[in-house]
């Protein structure tokens, strides 16, 4: 199958009418297929998938894919756009696989370039070879080449295996976007669902293309009602790398429903607008993630209001979920390149578009919600004589809660059935990677909190279908399905509905924690998926009354019978009042509810009787209670049928499966295996043919429905063809086993089954009206399927056992309430005729009256019943007659009215006891200070009712009396005559507590008189003890009225009653079924007693009529079967120490039905052996005895430690089937297996049992023989049964103890160790001195032990030290349990010298033999300590250590000189696989002491290190024994030695401070020693590093645990500790791995790697070859060759094509050496230890790089230490020259109008903001030019070989140190208008990175946006031309910047700039100032060459005059000069012309 997923094309050019419509066309071999056409788009996205069928040809090397691209036109042909030609060779292989195609040019017919590009992911599944069987659903886990971490491309490659049909692309889509769904749930592990410690990390690393200018981002992430912030950066593609850490205590269901809420703000803005972006994700699904973990992946932030925007920038995070033991997965640190491509490594793959998608939930309604609102104002009204409407007594709504949003519905008040008729839009991005939507109802309250009645849940991966787990290769359509559910009921489940004012107790579980206990109503919902739909304005609307209408035929009721007969209810503990059981199943049957009908859906009221051994039972004999109800639910049989039929597959494959696992752990023979296997898959595969049963036709079928049959169908027959495969192609079929389970995992998931609308059953035990335990029976496993045999539930019509718990159980467990054995049939009352093939026994309904007298002047009679009628029900407030009992229907009578006392209620107390003590209490009065006399009730029980006196209690028959006199019982609180003292306060009569001494005060005392008696062992029990009751016709008597009745008559009595009964039988013609028509069917006297019938009233009592009198149904079994059952309890092992002595005294008691025996009781052992067999005889079981062999009840065994003081404690229990054989005769046996015992919900050990159960006539002989008797009545386990024992030899080599702890205040001096196993004991000798010689003086113990053959029966070695004390008292001060002994046993004979380690004499102890070695002349190397030095500024050990872990950019040139690399382990060494731990010599097991306590490990009291073997002896004497295996040891001395320790750094170290962060430094503790390296804390960082050395001496092994701890640093406060790790120096001493000093890889003996053994190599192989055996190693050819063991080793052979440097050694050494490195010892090396705090113990708080080399001093000096102190930064210098600006927004308008700017350039590094530098203004540059010619000079602290800069500085003014941040150097340009009177305007930036610098234009015209690369979902970004400034050392030339308008980029301007780094030499050489400042060269700057024009206007008014005011309005100036000399010429002509006319009129000077 080839796959072309077509995703996008993009740049298509233009046409001359317009936009084209492209259209693809995919050719590959002649086939031809297209995409749909896109209208007018130039960037057209497709995401198609076209499939190609390969018929079976696999691709080959020249393969390819013709790609046509042609623009569509409705007439006449389509135009070519462009051609482009794909080569799949990359794809050919076996594998499937998926690559992505981006950017492939599109081609013109000539072959040139369009400009245009196509996007395309092509996947390849290779024709059918064997599927492969790890890779469920075809999906692809191997990474592409570009290295994406599962589920990049992938993802979208194996989207559709087929599509939807062809032609339906939105199916294309849907099925892309349901992919993710169902993701990842088979991956959690489980996990225990009780609170437990998390960690959630969430690395913040870094963002790109956060939208807005000028920003100032900071992330918030919310986790668990916890938030951390980051630190504030400035920039649109800020870097934060800042860890979070959250510790949380809860349960994993609750934690993955949280959700992980990450937030971008601006940090500028203090308006609430101010969030940018978000992403939300659950936790749930991070944990589904490989190894817990989403790694370096961007996400996409939405706004999460505006639905319409896009995306609002990426962020780049890590999360991490950590449970208890994980460990979280190393993290590439380092600056990837992942100047990585957003898309290819998005969170939610590129491939599948997250768009936004609807979901419609609509909430029609709900039923049967429970009162939750107190009843004051309704009783109010019925005081009144209003009517009141109990039931309403709720005002519901409902909240929808998903991914953090809620929505709620309307509130509709006092209504129980709600119809609320709304839909709820939620709108998402989808895929979602959240998982659940919640739906929970509330009960509004007007002034308190909201109540929640119940909580349910959606899961969209239930209701939702990838497709891409359907592995098929044919072209059918694809199953994925969009998520979708109903319209169907969802139910709730909470506490119990019974409403009281107070607070109810299990509230929490109806928030949906923890299983709910009772049915609190049910909701009508539907959802539905809209795709692209259009951002809808309400969240909730009203449901159009069609669709109202529409689901009406989803509601359709139909009415269901259900019956259970109850068979028995043992291992009861709580006894007391009489106890009842009722079933319901939604609201039918619930007693305490009236709002339903009451039903005949209890049991009558029983009391338990003892059962003679330990527990009580419910004495049902042969008449067991049945309870019937009726109920009314939609019909769901075709979701309940398929769902049986797939649970009956999966029941018989995990059956299959267990047999199958057991055989091969049991090691059986192959034929067998084979045979087991074959049984399994030919089952497995007939299951599969069956036909299923199909849903055409139904009313009610939901898209759900459909969809999941599809779903279901296909897989199966997927499955059914996998096991065809499989076995014809199967070679070893224990490797099949994956495939198998992988299998059942598959059908687990098809059965689950979302949309089962039908509630669960819950039985109720009820004791004296108070509900006390429950147990919830999911209907499906008891409903009757009338479609094919199959499809019936598991368990119905059969018996089944059924363990009760008590709600929220808080003990969790350790009491069963009761175990009931119960037969259910649930199904629909049109085929309940069916039922009478089901039902055992004969059915039969008694009516029932009570007759009622009282005691009148010593008369009998029922004149003095005040307020009791003659004849009533039970409580004696309802009038019954007999004339009103009528049959009902399909009844008839049988027999007449007759008295029957009810016996289970009148039980005796000592039912069932062998052994009884009489009490009654003797009581008396007095006033204060008066005399004492009898009180008015002289004799009582002990709750104070009146009692007969003593003398006239009788012994019954049957009972003998220990002792005929009454005594007074002093073994209490009273005083020496057996008084105890009270006072009364009134109202009571009688003192409310007790106490031995006599006060003044006093009124009251009484004493206790007490009588034992015995059962009578010579008289056989009378037949049930019947004829006591004849005696007096069948009364009861009771002190009065509402009083507890007893069967005798005491003086006391006023009151009595007696039963009447008449029975009833069902016709012939409804048979059994007949009980179903038992409701409401037995009348009563409803009459009322004047006479008035008011419909008010009669409807009243006919409830309570009801309530009182539901009809009594049993069944009646006419034959009972004798069984004889025989228990084998061999042994347990591993039990909890519950006893101060660190052991257990464990007993069981035997639970089996009505019976239960008690084994021995071992004492002081957590691994006991009874060998035991217990015999239940005569067991009489009701019933079918084929019914008993395919459910046989249980086999109960509880754990007990016996405690001499106080109660015995509870180790657990167990259950488990017994073998049933109805034949006695057949010959099987059963066999003993391992079953765990269960405490507080977890294994708490293991017991080996076995049991049979054998049917057996009375009196008949033919049971299996007694086994042999241990003790009288004690039988042991048979031959034949008990495990095969065989004689074995235990090698225990004892070479010491450690650390042992005080005991009894006092230290441990003189220890010995004693060793148990099966029965035998042996001792070693004893340490003198602990403190000086830990270790034992003699090391090897030998002892034989028979021990079992099989390896699952191997007892376990028991280990105990005992101390020597004076006096004798050898207390035992630690023990230790050593199960699984199968890694000791060995082959004695085959001693290999390279494994047993008795040959090991220690390489180290031995001194080395001088004569043999060659020296090394003293020559010096040919370097010269200057060489040298000048090397170690190139190359120093961080440099190996980079090169090591493959970082090559900060390792410099050390790789390329040939030198050595070391081996890094990302675990500690111990936990390297090839070095086993380091225990290769000697192991250390832990010693633990005392009780084990709740949650807690036994305390750890020392450790013992030693080592066994285990082989079997022969059977016959006089064969020899093997030989002993450890013999050659070494010297067991103490040795002192010389300790270094090299810590490198620490990695993601637990947060301290209140900062997130931690300072932290290194505390070592060896033995009494402690360095606390306080003074070099390194502050506020969680990746320290450290690059310490330590070096100490100690004495080895009393100082053997070195402990390194890092600690915080707090000026103020203690400092704490954040982890810890320990190593065992000893075990690195001893091992013969060599782990004391790694080998390198070469001899060095000069540079930074020289030599640091105290041996040289040739030493070393010298003692090795000792060790091993080998001759002495023999050099030849100057030391070129050496012969080792058995083969020659020549120098050329190992550095043939290396690179050899001068500082390597000689050339023998150098060869022993390579010779080393072949032997599988410890290599150089560096580990990673993780650190551990007892804060959270099991979660990691850190890891620590570092490694130890340990030197004995015997062997002389070690040679010198590395030196591995940590880089310096260097100092380097960013000179950038502002040269010119071009282009830049004209912002401001001058006061002339012109458009001008006064521009500046501000520009810094980020970190360094302090240093902000700006450059002079340019004023009025009317045409964006700016001239500048100014200097920024910033200088940084920078690493070359890590590319980032460091920055130090104090994060606020109070923080004490610096903190060190590492950024990448980046250079921030801003441009800014300059405004002396207002803020200055941003007008755009340019941000470069100085590593990856984008290439200047040469020319402001080449200068454009497209420099700038953009990121958009998109199209991928063009290439752009970059450049390191670091390697280039300068650039010149043009820059854009840009500014963000309404979400695209404007050009703002360009810039000119020099830019250049100089090193911190160059800095010195070429002096430059800031600015123009001096000294102003390198360049030299001058003055800018500014136009006139440019200056500040109020600072130069003449040129202000000049340039702007003469230059703009020069002619208007002269204009205005002119006008103003014609208008003076004016003024003046108008004022002289009056007088020159008059003179000229008047002429005075006229002669």
């Amino acid at each position: 199958m080839l796959r072309v997923i077509v995703e996008s094309a993009a740049n298509i050019p233009k046409h001359k009418f317009g936009k084209p419509d492209p259209i693809v066309s995919v050719i590959f071999k002649d086939e031809k297929k297209k995409t749909k056409k896109i209208d007018s788009e130039l960037n057209p996205v497709w995401n198609e998938i076209l499939e190609f069928d390969l018929r079976g040809i696999p691709l080959d090397i020249s393969s390819s894919l013709q790609i046509v691209v042609k623009d569509f036109e409705t007439l006449g042909q389509n135009k070519l756009i462009g051609t482009a030609t794909v080569a799949l060779k990359e794809l050919v292989g076996t594998q499937s696989r998926s690559l992505p195609y981006k950017n492939v040019p599109l081609l013109h017919e000539k072959g040139l370039g369009t400009g245009a590009t196509i996007d395309l992911v092509v996947g390849y599944e290779p024709p059918a070879g064997p599927p492969n069987p790890t890779d469920p659903g075809g999906t692809n886990t191997q990474g592409t080449e570009e290295g994406e971490e599962d589920g990049g491309d992938e993802d979208m490659a194996d989207v559709g295996s087929g599509v939807l049909p062809q032609g339906n692309p939105s199916g294309t889509r849907e099925t892309q976007l349901a992919r993710r769904i169902t993701k990842g749930r088979k991956n959690r592990r489980v996990l225990s669902n009780k609170p437990q410690d998390f960690q959630i990390r969430v690395r913040v690393i870094e963002g790109r293309q956060l939208c807005g200018n000028n920003i100032k981002p900071v992330v918030k992430v919310h986790v668990c009602g916890q938030t951390h912030r980051t630190r504030i950066k400035r920039g649109n593609n800020p870097y934060f790398d800042e860890m979070f850490f959250y510790n949380v205590h809860m349960t994993p269901s609750e934690l993955f429903d949280e959700t992980i809420s990450i937030r971008v703000y601006d940090s500028y803005s203090l308006r609430a607008d101010s969030l940018m972006g978000e992403f939300k994700i659950d936790i749930g699904y991070v944990y589904d993630e490989p190894g817990h973990v989403v790694m370096r992946k961007w996400l996409l932030l939405n706004d999460p209001e505006d639905t319409n925007s896009g995306a609002k920038g990426y962020l780049k995070v890590s999360m991490f979920v950590l449970g208890t033991g994980d460990e979280p997965p190393a993290e590439n640190r380092e600056r990837d390149n992942d100047n990585d491509d957003v898309e290819s490594n998005l969170l939610l793959p590129a491939g599948i578009v997250l768009r936004w998608v609807t979901f419609v939930l609509k909430i029609y309604r709900a039923e049967d919600i429970p009162q939750m609102d107190d009843a004051f104002a309704q009783t109010v009204k019925e005081i009144f004589g209003g009517e009141a409407d109990k039931k309403n007594l709720v005002d519901p709504f409902v909240e929808v809660c998903f991914a953090g949003k809620k929505v709620c519905t309307n509130i509709i008040e006092k209504n129980a059935n709600p119809e609320w008729n709304q839909l709820v839009n939620l709108q998402i991005k989808f895929p979602s990677v959240c998982e659940k939507i919640r739906l929970i109802v509330y009960d509004w309250d007007r002034l308190t909190k909201n109540d929640v009645v119940g909580t349910t849940y959606l899961n969209l991966s239930r209701i939702a279908a990838s497709g891409g787990e359907v592995e098929v290769n044919t072209g059918e359509t694809e199953v994925g399905f969009l998520p979708t559910f109903g319209p169907c009921y969802l139910n709730l489940y909470g506490s119990p509905r019974e409403y009281t004012g107070f607070p109810d107790p299990y509230d929490e579980l109806n928030s949906g924690k923890g299983e709910g206990v009772a049915y609190r109503g049910r909701l009508l919902v539907e959802l539905s998926t809209l795709l692209d739909s259009k951002p809808l304005s309400k969240k909730i609307e009203m449901i159009p009354n069609d669709d109202i209408l529409v689901v009406e035929k989803y509601q359709r009721r139909r009415k269901y019978s259900l019956c259970a007969v109850f068979h028995s209810a043992t291992m009861l503990q709580d006894i007391g009042e009489a106890v009842q059981f009722e079933v319901s199943i939604g609201n039918y049957g619930n007693k305490f509810d009236n709002t339903c009908k009451p039903l005949a859906s209890t049991t009558q009221y029983s009391r338990a009787v003892f059962d003679g051994n330990y527990y009580y039972y419910l004495p049902w004999a042969n008449t067991k209670p049945v309870v019937t109800l009726t109920s009314f639910w939609e019909d769901i049989s075709h979701r309940l049928d398929p769902l049986n039929l797939i649970l009956a597959i999966v029941d018989k494959l995990q059956t299959n499966i267990k047999a199958f696992k057991s055989g091969i752990q049991a090691k059986v023979s192959e034929n067998r295996l084979t045979e087991i296997w074959l049984k399994l898959i030919d089952e497995l595969m007939e299951d599969l043919s069956k036909p299923f049963p199909l849903i055409e036709g139904k009313h009610n079928v939901t898209l759900l429905d459909t969809q999941l049959q599809k779903l279901r169908l296909r897989s199966l027959k997927q499955i059914q063809e996998a096991a065809g495969r499989l076995r014809i192609e199967a070679r070893d079929v224990k490797d099949t086993l994956a495939d198998i389970e992988d299998w059942l995992d598959k059908l687990i998931l098809l059965s689950e089954e979302p949309q089962n609308s039908m509630p669960d059953v819950i039985i109720w035990m009820i004791r004296g009206e108070k509900r006390l335990a429950c147990a919830r029976i999911p209907a499906h496993q008891i409903i009757y399927s009338t479609t094919c045999p199959g499809a019936s539930g598991k368990y119905c019509g059969s018996t089944q056992t059924i363990f009760l718990k008590y709600p929220q159980d808080k003990s969790n467990g350790t009491k069963i309430p009761v175990q009931l054995r119960v037969n259910f049939w649930l199904g629909l009352s049109a085929v309940e005729k069916k039922f009478n093939s089901f039902a055992e026994g004969t059915f039969s309904v008694f009516a029932e009256m009570y007759e009622n007298q009282a005691l009148v002047f010593g008369k009998w009679g029922t004149s003095g019943l005040v307020g009791r009628h003659k004849f009533s029900d039970v409580t004696g407030k309802i009038k019954l007659k007999r004339e009103y009992f009528l049959p009902p229907k399909g009844w008839e009578w049988e027999g007449e009215w007759d008295v029957d006392p009810e016996r289970s209620l009148l039980t005796e107390a000592d039912a069932g006891h062998s052994e009884y003590t009489d009490e009654v209490y003797q009581n008396e009065s007095r006033f204060p200070g008066g005399e004492w006399k009898a009180a008015e009730a002289s004799y009582t029980d002990v709750n104070g009712e009146k009692a007969p006196p003593p003398s006239e209690i009788t012994c019954p028959p049957g009972w003998i009396l220990d002792d005929d006199a009454w005594e007074y019982d002093i073994n209490r609180a009273v005083d020496e005559k057996g008084w105890e003292y009270g006072i009364t306060i009134p109202p009571d009569t009688k003192p409310k507590s007790w106490v031995a001494a006599e006060k003044m005060y006093h009124t009251h005392r009484r004493r206790r008189l007490i009588r034992k008696r015995r059962k009578d062992p010579n008289q056989t029990p009378t037949s049930k003890g019947t004829t006591s009751y004849e005696d007096h016709e069948g009364w009861e008597f009771a002190s009065l009225i509402g009083w507890k009745f007893h069967l005798k008559q005491r003086s006391s009595d006023t009151f009595r009653r007696r039963r009447w009964r008449r029975k009833m039988a069902p016709s012939d013609t409804h048979g059994a079924a007949a009980i179903f028509k038992l409701e409401g069917a037995l009348g009563a006297d409803t009459s009322v007693d004047d006479g008035e019938k008011t419909s008010e009233k009669a409807k009243d009592t006919v409830t309570r009529v009801f309530g009182a009198n539901t009809p009594i149904v049993s069944c009646h079994f006419d034959r009972v079967y004798n069984y004889h059952l025989r228990c084998y309890i061999h042994q347990a092992r591993n039990l909890m120490a519950l006893d101060k002595d660190s052991f257990s005294d464990p007993y069981g008691h035997v639970s089996f039905l009505h019976r239960s025996k008690t084994t021995e009781i071992i004492h002081s052992t957590l691994n006991p052996t009874w060998d035991q067999t217990l015999i239940f005889d005569d067991i009489e079981i009701y019933g079918d005895p084929q019914m008993i062999a395919q459910n046989p009840p249980h086999v109960v065994v509880e754990l007990f430690d016996n405690d001499q003081v106080g109660k015995d404690e509870f180790l657990g229990r167990s259950s488990f089937l017994p073998m049933v054989k109805l034949n006695p005769d057949v010959d099987i046996t059963p066999k003993l297996l391992w079953y765990p015992v269960i405490n507080g919900g977890k294994a708490c050990g293991d017991v080996l049992l076995a049991a049979e159960l054998i049917l057996s006539e009375k009196g008949s002989s033919n049971l299996p023989i007694l086994p042999s008797q241990r003790a009288p009545n004690l039988y042991m386990v048979p031959q034949g049964i008990r495990p095969v024992v065989q004689l074995t030899a235990i090698e225990i080599l004892a070479w010491g103890l450690r650390n042992m702890k005080n005991y009894q205040m006092a230290s441990v001096t003189s220890p010995s160790l004693i060793v148990e196993c099966g029965g035998e004991m042996v001792e070693s000798v004893m340490i003198k001195n602990l403190k000086k010689t830990p270790n034992f003086p003699g090391s090897v113990i030998f002892m034989k032990v028979l021990m079992p053959k099989e390896e699952m029966y191997s007892p376990s070695l028991v280990l105990k030290v005992i101390d020597h004390r004076q006096f004798g008292r050898k207390p035992i001060v630690g023990q230790c349990t050593i199960d699984l002994l199968e890694r000791f046993r060995c082959n004695p004979y085959t001693a290999e010298e390279d494994i047993a380690p008795q040959m090991k004499v220690s390489i180290l102890s031995a001194a080395p033999r001088r004569e043999v070695v060659i020296e090394v002349e003293d020559t010096q190397p040919l370097l010269t300590a200057q060489l040298t030095e000048k090397e170690e500024e190139i190359v120093d050990w961080w440099s190996k250590f980079y090169a090591s872990i493959g970082d090559t950019e900060k390792c410099g040139q050390y790789i390329q000189k040939g030198y050595d690399t070391i081996k890094i382990y990302n675990c500690e060494l111990e936990k390297v696989p090839e070095f086993k731990g380091l225990t290769d010599f000697c192991e250390t097991f832990k010693l633990h002491r005392g009780k084990s306590e709740e949650n807690d490990d036994p305390t750890v009291v020392g450790e013992f290190k030693g080592s066994f073997r285990i082989y079997p002896l022969p059977d016959d004497p006089t064969v020899p024994a093997p030989p002993r295996q450890f013999r050659e040891l070494p010297d067991s001395g103490s040795q002192e030695s010389i300790i270094r320790i090299y810590i490198a750094r620490a990695l993601d170290l637990q947060p301290q401070d209140n900062n997130g962060l931690c300072d932290p430094y290194i505390k070592i503790t060896l033995g009494k020693k402690v360095v606390e390296d306080r003074d070099h804390y390194i502050p506020n960082t969680l990746n320290p590093i450290f690059g310490r050395m330590y070096e100490l001496s100690c004495f080895l092994p009393q100082e053997k645990d070195l402990k390194i701890s890092i600690y915080d640093y707090d000026m103020l406060t203690r400092d704490e500790k954040v982890g810890e790790t320990t190593i065992d120096l000893e075990n690195r001493f001893l091992s013969r791995f060599g782990s004391h000093c790694g080998i390198p890889e070469q001899y060095c003996i000069s540079g930074v790697n020289t030599w640091r053994d105290q041996l040289k190599p040739t030493q070393i192989l010298q003692n090795l070859a000792r060790v091993k055996g080998y001759p002495p190693p023999v050099l030849s050819e100057n030391g070129r060759r050496i012969h080792y063991g058995t083969r020659d080793y020549t120098l050329d052979e190992f550095e043939a094509n290396k690179k050899l440097h001068d500082h390597l050694g000689r050339s023998e050494e150098r060869l022993a050496l390579h010779i080393l490195r072949t032997q599988g010892l410890v290599p150089e090396h560096v580990e990673t230890r993780t650190l551990y705090s007892t804060f959270q113990p099991n979660i990691p708080q850190g890891r620590l790089q570092m490694w130890v080399d340990v030197f004995p001093k015997s062997l002389g000096p070690p040679g010198p230490p590395f030196n591995i102190t940590p880089r310096k930064a260097k100092k380097y210098e960013l000179r950038v020259v502002i040269w010119n600006t071009k282009d830049v927004i004209l912002d401001e308008k001058s006061i002339t109008g012109e458009e001008m700017s006064d521009i500046y350039v501000k520009g810094w590094m980020p970190g360094h903001e302090d240093n902000k530098q700006k450059t002079d203004v340019h004023y009025r540059s009317l045409d964006g030019d700016g001239n500048f010619n100014w200097r920024f000079i910033f200088p940084f602290e920078y690493f070359p070989a890590e590319q980032l800069c460091t920055v130090s500085k104090k994060e606020h003014f109070w923080s004490l140190d610096n903190t060190e941040f590492r950024v990448p150097p980046k250079l921030l340009i801003q441009i800014w208008d300059n405004d002396k009177f207002s803020l200055d305007d941003y007008l755009g930036f340019v941000e470069l990175d100085l590593h990856n610098a984008i290439m200047p234009a040469k020319t402001p015209e080449k200068c454009t946006l497209d420099m700038i690369p953009e990121h958009k979902p998109t199209n991928s970004a063009k290439t752009t031309k970059i450049a390191s400034l670091f390697e280039q050392k300068s650039m010149r030339g043009w820059w854009p910047c840009y500014v963000e308008k309404d979400g695209s980029r404007v050009l703002a301007g360009k810039v000119e700039m020099t830019l250049e780094v100089l090193g911190e030499k160059d800095i010195e050489e070429r002096p430059a100032g800031k600015g123009r400042d001096e000294p102003n060269m390198n360049p030299k700057l001058d003055s800018p060459n500014r136009p006139e024009t440019s200056f500040l206007w109020f600072t130069n008014p003449c040129k202000t005059m000049k340039f702007i005011v003469w230059r703009r309005f020069k002619w208007l100036f002269i204009g205005l000069i002119i006008l103003l000399i014609v208008l003076l010429f004016v003024a003046i002509l108008l004022y002289s012309l009056p007088n020159y006319l008059s003179m000229k009129i008047v002429n005075p000077f006229r002669t």
